[in-house]
């Protein structure tokens, strides 16, 4: 059975990266469960941030897992080389691969937690084939490449879908969702069936990160 227990992932695009170790251990002292990471290629999202010595570079500073989440073409080429930096999920897109069973049976194959990402426009379905295969589904909840953005109400819907699949098969990925998660849209991201938030700017801007983790977990429902 998945645990019922909600896990925030900050993700290290909305850090500071001239402070990238203090900001990591951010994370971990403020009561971060993961750090999520945003591996952008200019190319499938208008974005570039870094590649996977950035990974192996912040490595030392945690034990907590990271998450590598890949928003780039081709992203079986560098799966080997973020396993091997300290990944300890890999998730991709299911858009960018043609051959996405092949892809998660290559991140599997590392000894890694697989996730797959899908992005605003697609349709939680598309995902049918690979779910009794995944430790993880992403629900990207704006159009990624930039932090900042405001949650698209609508995806969560696809979290409701996930999440009533994953109960009605017995499957046991977690449901992650990325993009405008905050205290106060965190609420319908978990009744949705989410467990797993992350949050960006929510952390990183936050003048107490720690408050805004507590007040995201500790969240009560009518």
């Amino acid at each position: 059975m998945v645990s019922s227990r909600i896990l925030v992932a900050p993700s290290i695009l909305s850090a500071d990266f001239s402070r990238i170790g203090e900001e990591i251990k951010k994370i971990e002292q403020s009561g971060g469960d993961w750090v999520h990471v945003d591996v952008m290629d200019g190319c499938f999202v208008p974005n570039i941030t870094f590649g996977h010595k950035m990974v192996e570079d912040i490595r030392k500073y945690t034990s907590i897992p990271f998450d590598v989440h890949l928003m780039t073409v081709n992203p079986d080429q560098f799966i080997e080389r973020f396993a091997e930096a300290g990944a300890d999920y890999i998730t991709f897109h299911l858009e960018a691969v043609t051959h996405a069973h092949r892809a998660v049976m290559q991140v599997k194959g590392t000894g890694k937690k697989v996730g797959v990402s899908i992005v605003p426009s697609t349709p939680a379905f598309m995902l049918q084939e690979l779910l009794p295969e995944l430790d993880l589904v992403l629900v990207m909840t704006v159009n990624p490449g930039f932090g900042g953005q405001k949650l698209i109400p609508s995806c969560l819907e696809k979290v409701r879908y996930l999440d009533r699949v994953r109960q009605e098969q017995g499957y046991q990925y977690l449901i992650a969702v990325d993009g405008g998660i905050n205290q106060f849209t965190a609420p319908q991201a978990i009744q949705a069936g989410a467990n797993v938030l992350v949050l960006g700017s929510a952390f990183f801007l936050s003048p107490d990160p720690s408050a805004e983790i507590a007040m995201v977990k500790g969240t009560k429902f009518v």
